[in-house]
């Protein structure tokens, strides 16, 4: 039997400059992070907010056992790097460079039948969660909606889940 994955789900988004945006928080996490186990990515209307700006989102898994509230500060620094005011008291009703929120900590295989709508009540990240949850235990799963392609280094990921490492000597990404 193989090793339990622990760690987190993130939801993350942006509405200012998405397609670079979404690069730059991937390579500020795999500045943490050696591995990063991504969705696709979905272009979606603002939800709860007067906006014209459509999202990019992706659900990141990441596998970790720091504590929840150090992975916040990381979070939190990223969204700051890039630009968003996290004191204005309607940040989040406006449109965001990044918005990166640690939905739930897992631990797999014990969380793969987990719905999504008691991980988070954002609806439309429901079928991202389904598709990592499914590439995670390795089991079918078609999402009725296409990606949108991005590159990072030469990479293209977006349109299906997709594992990202970072070798730590060099730096170099590499998709699995």
């Amino acid at each position: 039997m193989s090793q339990p994955l622990t760690g987190y789900l993130l939801g993350i988004g942006s509405n200012i400059d998405p397609d670079n945006n979404i690069v730059h928080i991937i390579h500020l996490l795999l500045d943490h992070f050696p591995q990063l186990t991504l969705s696709r990515i979905l272009k979606i209307p603002p939800v709860g907010m007067n906006s014209q700006r459509d999202f990019l989102n992706i659900v990141v898994f990441i596998e970790t056992v720091i504590l929840e509230a150090e992975l916040k500060t990381i979070c939190n620094n990223i969204e700051i790097e890039l630009g968003r005011d996290r004191t204005d008291p309607t940040r989040k009703t406006k449109d965001r460079p990044a918005d990166l929120d640690i939905l739930t900590k897992v631990q797999f295989p014990e969380d793969y039948d987990r719905p999504a709508r008691d991980i988070t009540d954002e609806y439309f990240l429901y079928p991202l969660l389904e598709e990592i949850t499914a590439y995670l235990s390795q089991t079918h799963y078609s999402l009725q909606q296409a990606g949108v392609e991005i590159t990072i280094d030469n990479l293209t990921l977006g349109q299906t889940a997709t594992t990202i490492y970072r070798n730590t000597c060099t730096r170099n990404k590499r998709v699995v």
